[in-house]
């Protein structure tokens, strides 16, 4: 051992964590607060031309990059046999529906990935599917995380709102086959009580993720702005562009619904399209 290497002490050590501990709690910080000096970016009005474009350009990056993001997206098929699988116990059968739809809640998430390969490629990089995990050194990361848990919760809660209307209305015993609650479902009025106020939620549920995230995840990946900013930014979007973002709602309700047919299988394609698009529809609404 050279006279210059030192063994530090229990209290040097302690200190060097906390060091380290301040610097990842500082980062963080500065990712949620963004930079102050960056002002609010300016949003633009679009139309369903434009929603036209984007999903062309959605398709071109996944042709670009098909084998790279086919196997990200693998993962999401599993994921959802594995819930199909779980339900069919009949104990949380009634929440089959609702976990299906939870994908759409949760969708932006799975894409931040995506977002990454779209604007690698934009920027004219050669990218590969190790590419899209250069989201961890992003400036925004720790908002990208935060805002994450924030939809995970609104989907826990999703979850439990779809359990309290099931107990309300054909609950609170679980069914007994998959016959009969196909049948509860769709031949009783309590069934269809069920569905009618499980699509009013559900929309509301979706309204929220939509206007708090549908362009905040590009915008944290493309600027220093923090979380605040990002949020209150796709709410502008979406107020600004009420039609063209409710028929963009509409393009990935459907897109997930075909994707999980045949037994999730199609999430595969739809969802690499999906994640690309909102990319380029983040690029058209935000200056």
């Amino acid at each position: 051992m050279t006279s210059r290497e030192h063994i530090r002490n229990p209290v040097e050590w302690t200190a060097d964590q906390l060091w380290l501990a301040s610097q990842t709690v500082g980062s963080l910080g500065h990712s949620i607060r963004g930079s102050r000096d960056i002002p609010l970016p300016a949003v633009r009005r679009i139309n369903a031309a434009d929603l036209k474009d984007v999903l062309t350009k959605g398709l071109e990056d996944f042709g670009a990059y098909r084998s790279d993001v086919i196997f990200i997206c693998l993962i999401y098929p599993l994921v959802g046999l594995a819930l199909a699988w779980l339900t069919f116990g009949y104990q949380l059968l009634p929440l089959l529906f609702p976990l299906a739809f939870g994908f759409a809640l949760v969708g932006p998430i799975a894409a931040v990935d995506l977002y990454e390969m779209s604007r690698r490629r934009e920027q004219g990089h050669r990218i590969s599917w190790i590419d899209a995990f250069g989201v961890v050194r992003s400036p925004g990361f720790g908002a990208i995380l935060v805002l994450g848990l924030v939809l995970v919760a609104i989907f826990l809660l999703w979850l439990l709102a779809a359990s309290v209307i099931y107990g309300l209305t054909l609950g609170p015993e679980p069914p007994v086959s998959i016959a009969s609650f196909v049948r509860d479902v769709f031949t009783t009025s309590a069934g269809w009580t069920m569905i009618v106020v499980g699509v009013v939620v559900g929309f509301l549920f979706a309204l929220l993720v939509l206007a708090i995230s549908v362009v905040s995840f590009p915008l944290l990946l493309d600027r220093d702005v923090g979380l605040y900013s990002a949020v209150s930014t796709s709410v502008r979007a979406v107020a600004t562009n009420p039609g063209p973002m409710a028929l963009w709602g509409l393009f990935v309700a459907g897109g997930l619904a075909i994707g999980m047919l045949p037994a999730f299988l199609g999430l595969i394609v739809v969802l690499p399209v999906l994640g690309h698009a909102t990319w380029h529809l983040y690029r058209k609404v935000v200056r």
